[in-house]
């Protein structure tokens, strides 16, 4: 009986080991478990030999589009346009078949930027004219659907469309309308209807009336939960109960305000390109509210992130400096200080993601690059380009994705899929 006993309690930490390991493979929004880029997976590549890892397989057939892709319990779901309409997709990652697709809305010229949210065997996407779906992940059936213009009040669709990637919080699914009457809205995660919606208070006189291309992160800041999302008018918080904490208008800029917002305690740090810098911000209480103080602000010679994203790794920054650029830079996260900055290997804007310590540099031109997550030097690890497909855009702009062990590149109409693992 001992030993039967001991053999169950062996089998049963096997088994709860086993389900931590694939629950850590997925890869359920964007940027990851934690919206922050950063993927907890080890045992991967420290160095990529000559020419890159090994391709494992592709699949084309997804048609135009920047959205990047999710990945839950063996399945992989992404985004793209066919036949003048816009659509969410599911594949099998065995067979690597699809599985449905499922109508979002109107096409565009260069396809959707939405990373599909899937939570509770659901699946959530915005497309670019504000169509914001619901649909069962099993199925590809619409539960729901909303339009952020014409059901939620947006101001406007920004002028390279709709490109958020929804939230999922609790029973909530969090998105951007934009604007001042509803600056960010809650719904009922399961049926659509209306939980609460935002409105917004002049915050300042730089950028536009309209949401951003970011995505909204949770803060705990100053021991309040809340929604922290930058608008083309700037950063803007607002609690989970719906009412409007802050605003941060000086990071804002006329043209497009992308990189989402990275946020660690009470403190939250914000970029934009075209000529305008970085900041991080400390929020603190006053009164019943929350205010947010600029810790240190970062000139666009500096840092300027166009619309690659940063990471936090430890007590440093890392992520692309330059308008239309990607140049590797380490940052110190709580003061400011450039600890180095290099020449890109890559060309064009560049997109990072942290695995396992080290950051992966996607390049507007395709290139990846895998450069040591340290902030004593800079230190290339090893960079390829998957092959090229002809009809494909030149802008590799998806964001790169690690799941199990391998690295997934979409470009276009195709999806590459790299093993990464350390032998």
């Amino acid at each position: 009986m001992l030993r039967l006993s001991r053999w169950v309690l062996a089998l049963g930490a096997v088994l709860v080991m086993l389900e931590s390991s694939l629950r850590a493979a997925d890869w359920p929004q964007f940027r990851g478990p934690n919206r922050d880029g950063v993927c907890a997976e080890t045992g991967l590549l420290k160095e990529w030999p000559k020419g890159g890892p090994k391709l494992l397989w592709d699949i084309s057939g997804l048609g135009p589009g920047y959205s990047s892709v999710s990945i839950v319990k063996g399945r992989l779901y992404t985004m793209g346009d066919r036949n003048k309409a816009q659509f969410v997709y599911a594949y099998d990652l065995d067979t690597h078949k699809e599985l449905w697709a499922a109508l979002v809305g109107k096409s565009h010229d260069d396809g959707p930027r939405c990373i599909p949210t899937v939570d509770d065997g659901l699946v959530y996407a915005l497309g670019t004219s504000g169509d914001l779906v619901c649909v069962a992940a099993d199925t590809g059936q619409v539960a729901w659907k909303k339009n952020l213009l014409k059901d939620l009040g947006g101001a406007a669709n920004p002028g390279w469309k709709f490109s958020e990637s929804p939230l999922v919080d609790g029973d909530k699914l969090l998105c951007t309308p934009g604007g001042h009457k509803d600056v960010i809205a809650a719904l009922n995660k399961k049926t659509g209807e209306v939980i609460w919606q935002c409105p917004m208070p002049d915050i300042g006189r730089n950028g536009k009336e309209e949401a951003g291309y970011a995505s909204i992160v949770i803060s705990n800041g100053a021991g309040v939960k809340q929604y922290v999302q930058l608008t083309n008018e700037g950063v803007v918080s607002v609690s989970a109960d719906g009412k409007f904490l802050w605003g941060y208008n000086r990071v804002a800029n006329r043209v497009a305000n992308i990189s989402s917002c990275v946020v660690d305690g009470d403190y939250v740090f914000t970029s934009t390109a075209y000529e305008t810098g970085a900041a991080l911000l400390k929020l603190a209480q006053d009164g019943d509210g929350i205010k947010a103080e600029e810790v240190y602000w970062l000139n666009n010679k500096q840092f300027q992130n166009h619309h690659g994203g940063f990471v936090k790794v430890g007590d440093y920054l890392y992520g692309g400096h330059g308008h239309n650029l990607g140049k590797p830079t380490c940052l110190d996260f709580k003061t400011g200080k450039i600890l180095w900055q290099a020449d890109q290997p890559g060309g064009g804007s560049g997109c990072v993601l942290y695995a396992d310590g080290n950051l992966y540099f996607r390049y507007q031109d395709g290139l990846m690059a895998l450069v040591e997550a340290t902030p004593e030097k800079y230190s290339l690890k090893g960079t390829f380009k998957p092959p090229a497909r002809s009809g494909a855009r030149k802008e590799a702009w998806a964001y790169p994705v690690i799941s199990g062990g391998k690295l997934y590149l979409r470009h276009w109409d195709v999806l590459f899929c790299y093993d990464i693992k350390a032998p």
